[in-house]
């Protein structure tokens, strides 16, 4: 049976490098943005993201690994920019192949899952005694 109103179902992961820090969606989703615009705060508007919140996940990510991962260069008459360092985009390969994989291992059972999954509109759940 296909997904719901045609969206194919995804899978979230997030990665735990303890000590160094959480690596999920939202941190390589930014990272992609950052290497589509060229800029922290393209990014960050890209995805409806302050600045400053774009930023302090930036220098998050550069402080989880042992190279940054983005390389910024101030503004001024010519304008400043971003982009993933080779480090940078190995990262988001990696994150993106993880992803990859554990969608293929686990599609069997996400399929099931959506299959039992209600329609949108569909009738409430049975309350429960």
């Amino acid at each position: 049976m296909p997904a719901i109103s045609g969206q194919k179902p995804v899978i979230s992961i997030r990665v735990d490098l303890a000590p160094a820090g959480r690596l999920g969606p939202g941190k390589i989703d930014l990272l992609e943005a950052i290497e589509q615009t060229g800029s922290i705060s393209g990014a960050g508007r890209a995805m409806t993201m302050s600045y400053r919140r774009a930023w302090l996940l930036v220098d998050n990510l550069n402080r989880m690994f042992r190279q940054p991962l983005v390389e910024a260069s101030p503004g001024g008459a010519k304008g400043g920019g971003a982009r993933l360092t080779a480090m940078g985009r190995e990262v988001v390969a990696h994150y993106r192949a993880i992803e990859s994989k554990a969608l293929k291992a686990a599609s069997l059972h996400i399929d099931a899952l959506q299959d039992a999954a209600a329609e949108p509109g569909s009738a409430e759940p049975a309350a429960t005694s």
